[in-house]
């Protein structure tokens, strides 16, 4: 006898087999494009001659979820008629007919999903247990509506979200709806409310509602740790972080605005509790005892629970503690963080995170005292518009002259050096532990810096303190050889030197031992020590100029024993690295010092002499022969300001002192490699005496002018066909024939005049008939011109 199924069982059975019919077809269909593609070369597949089937569609959607879609859709439709019905058809019925409707759709509703899960129709007993689950909801709300209408609503729905997750979660646990999915997690959500409702039921004050938040929180990172279904670890999760998160904002709320010890002891209670639920979070997922939290999420939770405990912690001694204490309790308790280093069953993720905390509270407790140290490391630089106007009050008013104090500063000097010492005790590893000495060496020299200026001591104690810092670094810097670590060091000199310029003395006097400071540190770091040292120097020079009521030409002598010493120092350090960088410094300070003579000639001409003299003695050296050149240009100069300011307005006094030079460096030239050709020796040398007397002779009426250019123009030409130098010929003959022709000028012009019209005209067509009969030897004649010309040098 045939058995036939029930319709709900036929209808999974064939799904099913059609399910398997797709996808043996889909295998079938890709094999059969892999043979083809294989056997394209050599075969083509024949082409059909009859009429071509069509295509059978291809399907968008597969059977379970078209299901599944339709179940959900279902389930919704279902839902919002439950909704309508309550809501509009519950005020026509009595009290009886309420209660058994309601009992009789929730009930019924709730045990369907069994036979359906006994039938192996997984999806639809979701969908149905879905529709229960909302159904309980819209009767929880039913029912307060007609029969606890007087009671408030936060109590109600305290009692109704704790009875729903029990129900749920007692609905989990029967035998069959226990493969249900849905009824878990959503006791799960229902249980986020009952302790939040609560407390706003008994009207708890803002402590009360947070220890709700955080109470609800820590049952859910039980649940996340604990259980293995991973939907109810999601939910677990993404509960623990929301009221958790809510919590934490509440309670460092309270913590902040929190007017005395009582208050602040509560909040930090919360804050401790939030802490610990965070701790033992990444502890678990530390320790991998579970899935729920991963390693960075253990990491991020240890953080967060040392960052709260601080918190907590040094909100309680906020409230008790004057306020300039509040930064250092903070930085107290972040560096007892790191007592996490020595426990050895800490899992590594915990520890990271601690530590990190620890450096994080650290990190805001530098950038708190960043305001004090940057006035007093630039407050001083407000001195150099009012300098040697007097000595001010106290440290404090030196930096502050045209700054503000910042409040709460009275600890910047002890959180500076804890950080320090924290840095050099802690740090262990190789790869870190110099840049962490480097960076403990900077700290202790900011708080040795500040502490003048935060006990408001004298200005020549404030004096003595930051001249003992900036050594303390710079001998630091020296020791460690790291370059990096001569920063602080030259940061606190400049303050230094702005600083001093409160009075006369204190600037002669620091200037002097910034100068042996930086020249005693040069033996070991030059390249940056030796131009400092060079760059005080300067400042000395003119600080002493000025001293003494020097005007500033004549403090530019003063300023010149800078740039002699440089290049005595470089000569010196030949092939050292500082070589250049002090070489660089000289020439800086060289100019400074033509700058400040620029106003008077004649010791601007001095000055420029004199710099030429330093040049000149540098190009001694063989790696520094082209600085010749700059020597001789800065000679040439000193010549023509000097005679500038002579009021000597002849150009030949400005010219013969370039043309002698010149020409001896041109013959000089010639000797070494006698293929040099004489325009390249000797023509510019000439042009630049000829050619400027060539033009004021053309325009001179005198006869002085013109006839001593034609006697030199004379001699080059005799000169260079004598030595057969083709640069002196030339230009000598043709500055002769131009002087001559302008010399008979005059005399031409009267000729011109007393013939008549026609006799120019006539001697042209003679001239022009005598070239053409003769051209060809004039031809020859030009060429013959040529190669003597060429044959000379």
């Amino acid at each position: 006898m045939t058995h036939i199924p029930p319709p709900a069982e036929e209808l999974r059975l064939i799904d099913a087999e059609l399910w398997q019919l797709d996808t043996r077809r889909s295998q079938l269909l890709a094999r059969r494009a892999w043979l083809v593609a294989a056997l394209q070369p050599q075969w083509q597949p024949p082409q059909p001659t009859g009429p071509r089937p069509s295509a059978s569609p291809r399907r968008d959607a597969s059977a379970p979820s078209v299901q599944n879609a339709l179940l959900v859709l279902g389930g919704v439709l279902l839902t919002v008629a439950a909704m309508v019905f309550t809501l509009v058809s519950w005020g026509h019925m009595g009290i009886t007919g309420r209660s058994l409707v309601l009992g009789a759709v929730t009930a019924a509703t709730l045990a369907a999903p069994l036979p359906l899960l006994r039938r192996g129709l997984r999806s639809t007993a979701e969908s149905v247990a879905g529709l229960g689950l909302a159904l309980t909801v819209l009767d929880a709300v039913a029912l307060h509506g007609a029969v606890f209408a007087r009671t408030p609503g936060a109590p109600y729905t305290a009692v109704a979200s704790a009875l729903l997750a029990g129900l749920w979660a007692a609905y989990s646990l029967l035998p069959y709806t226990s493969e249900l999915r849905l009824p878990r997690p959503a006791a799960l959500v229902a249980a986020q409310l009952p302790l939040f409702f609560w407390a706003v039921a008994v009207d708890a004050d803002a402590y009360g509602v947070t220890a709700a938040l955080l109470l609800t929180a820590a049952l859910d990172t039980v649940v996340a740790l604990r259980m293995t279904s991973t939907p109810l670890r999601v939910v677990a999760a993404i509960g623990a972080y929301g009221t958790g998160g809510t919590g934490v904002l509440a309670a460092g709320w309270l913590t902040w605005a929190a007017s005395g010890p009582s208050a602040a002891a509560r909040a930090a209670a919360l804050l401790l509790l939030a802490s610990a639920i965070a701790l033992t979070a990444g502890w678990r997922g530390g320790r991998g005892a579970t899935r729920v939290p991963g390693e960075e999420q253990s990491f991020a939770l240890a953080l967060t629970a040392g960052l709260l405990a601080v918190t907590a912690l040094g909100g309680v001694a906020r409230s008790v503690l004057p306020g300039v204490w509040t930064v250092p309790v903070h930085l107290a308790l972040g560096i007892a963080l790191l007592g996490v280093l020595r426990p050895a069953r800490l899992p590594e993720t915990v520890r990271r995170g601690l530590l990190w905390a620890s450096g994080a509270v650290q990190a805001l407790s530098l950038l708190w005292t960043l305001p004090v140290v940057g006035v007093v490391v630039l407050g001083p630089l407000s001195w150099a518009s009012q300098a040697w106007t007097g000595t001010p009050p106290d440290a404090r008013a030196a930096v502050t002259s045209h700054l503000t104090w910042p409040p709460y500063s009275g600890t910047v000097p002890l959180i500076l050096a804890a950080l320090a010492g924290v840095l050099a005790l802690v740090v262990r590893d190789t790869t870190w532990r110099p840049r962490a000495l480097t960076a403990a060496v900077g700290l202790a020299w900011g708080a040795l810096l500040v502490v003048p200026a935060v006990l408001e001591l004298p200005y020549a104690v404030g004096l003595l303190i930051q001249g003992a810092a900036t050594a303390g670094a710079l001998a630091a810097a020296v020791v460690q050889a790291r370059p990096v670590a001569l920063v602080p060091a030259l940061v606190a000199s400049v303050s230094l030197a702005f600083l001093s310029l409160a009075t006369r003395p204190a600037t002669l006097t620091t200037l002097c031992v910034l100068v042996a400071l930086f020249a005693a540190a040069s033996w070991r770091a030059a390249p940056l020590t030796a131009p400092t040292a060079l760059g005080y120097a300067v400042a000395l020079a003119c600080a002493a100029g000025a001293a003494a009521d020097w005007s500033a030409p004549h403090t530019a002598l003063l300023v010149l024993t800078v740039p002699a010493a440089a290049a005595l120092l470089a000569w010196r350090l030949a092939g050292s690295p500082a070589t250049l960088p002090i070489e660089l410094t000289g020439a800086t300070t060289a100019l400074l010092a033509v700058v400040l003579a620029a106003a008077d000639p004649s010791m601007l001409a001095l000055v420029l002499a004199l710099c030429a003299v330093i040049t000149a003695g540098t190009a001694i050296r063989e790696d520094r022969r082209p600085l010749g050149y700059a020597a001789t240009a800065l000679f040439l100069l000193a010549t023509w300001v000097r005679l500038a300011a002579w009021e000597v307005d002849i150009p030949e006094a400005y010219t013969v002192p370039v043309t002698i030079p010149a020409l001896l460096v041109g013959h000089l030239r010639r000797r070494r490699l006698p293929e040099t050709s004489s325009w390249t020796a000797y023509g510019p040398g000439l042009a630049a005496t000829l050619l400027p007397s060539l033009v004021m002779a053309w325009d001179d009426p005198d006869w002085t002018r013109p006839l001593l250019l034609g006697l030199a123009a004379l001699s080059l030409t005799l000169m260079g066909g004598g030595y057969s130098l083709q640069a002196p010929l030339v230009l000598g003959g043709s500055v002769l024939t131009l002087d001559a022709l302008h010399e008979l000028a005059p005399y031409i012009v009267q000729v011109a005049d007393a013939l008549p019209r026609w006799v120019p005209l006539a001697l042209a067509g003679l001239l022009l008939l005598a070239l053409g009969a003769t051209y060809e030897r004039r031809i020859r004649d030009v060429r013959r011109m040529r190669d003597f010309l060429g044959s000379l040098h």
